[in-house]
């Protein structure tokens, strides 16, 4: 089995919209004399996939017009405390205020969650294979909080190349117990790992992740795998 080596890469600029993300992680990776290579998992934060599409509107800061861009991303409200929401997106993400960001952010606006991030990882994923004829994976990623734990921890919400659920229901455990219910959730946990490097207060948007198993490589989405249907659901 090999390491597994996560590594942060910075950005010279910001991200502005209309801006070719590929070509900003190429320039990221010649400026730390990095090359990647085939197996590689490219790990690239939201914000910058939201900038670079246009995900950002005008705010003013006051509660009134956060809780009308909160009712506008959310199809459904789940919570409500003060000026808190959790709410439900278009997506199916379970998240706090439909997950718009004021950080990290120009003064008088607000970032968007991308509006098909799985789409988005593919085609970064896509670009990437036409530009150096190389096979990666791709996880776009944002944070979250978890209902019934404190902090928050970086999650995928859009993937590409990568098996996002390893099933390992049918196969036994080191005792030769059947496992009936284990689902492994591969790109969260790709996610968490370079949310240990992509720190919130650095311009460090894309992270490279080297020495994943080959058996994690393959088809998989966000909506179409890990986020769970209603039906299975016993909290919504």
């Amino acid at each position: 089995m090999n390491d597994l080596v996560v590594s942060a890469l910075s950005c010279a600029r910001e991200v502005q919209s209309g801006d070719d993300l590929v070509s900003l992680l190429l320039d990221a990776l010649a400026a730390a004399n990095r090359t990647l290579g085939d197996g590689d998992v490219v790990v690239v934060t939201s914000k910058v996939v939201s900038k670079s599409e246009g995900r950002v509107v005008r705010f003013d800061g006051t509660e009134q017009a956060k809780l009308r861009l909160i009712d506008d991303e959310s199809t459904r409200v789940l919570r409500r405390r003060g000026g808190l929401r959790i709410t439900e997106t278009a997506h199916g993400f379970v998240n706090a205020n439909a997950g718009i960001d004021l950080s990290n952010t120009s003064p008088g606006t607000a970032v968007l969650l991308p509006t098909d991030p799985d789409r988005s990882a593919r085609r970064l994923r896509s670009e990437l294979a036409r530009r150096i004829h190389l096979e990666v994976g791709v996880v776009i990623t944002d944070t979250f909080g978890r209902a019934w734990r404190n902090g928050v921890t970086d999650v995928a919400i859009g993937s590409a190349g990568i098996q996002a659920i390893l099933d390992l229901r049918g196969t036994r455990d080191a005792n030769g117990r059947l496992l009936e219910a284990t689902e492994v959730a591969v790109v969260d946990e790709i996610a968490a790992a370079a949310n240990l490097v992509l720190h919130k207060a650095a311009a460090t948007p894309f992270a490279i992740l080297r020495g994943l198993d080959t058996s994690f490589f393959g088809q998989g989405s966000i909506l179409g795998d890990v986020v769970r249907a209603r039906h299975d659901d016993l909290f919504r």
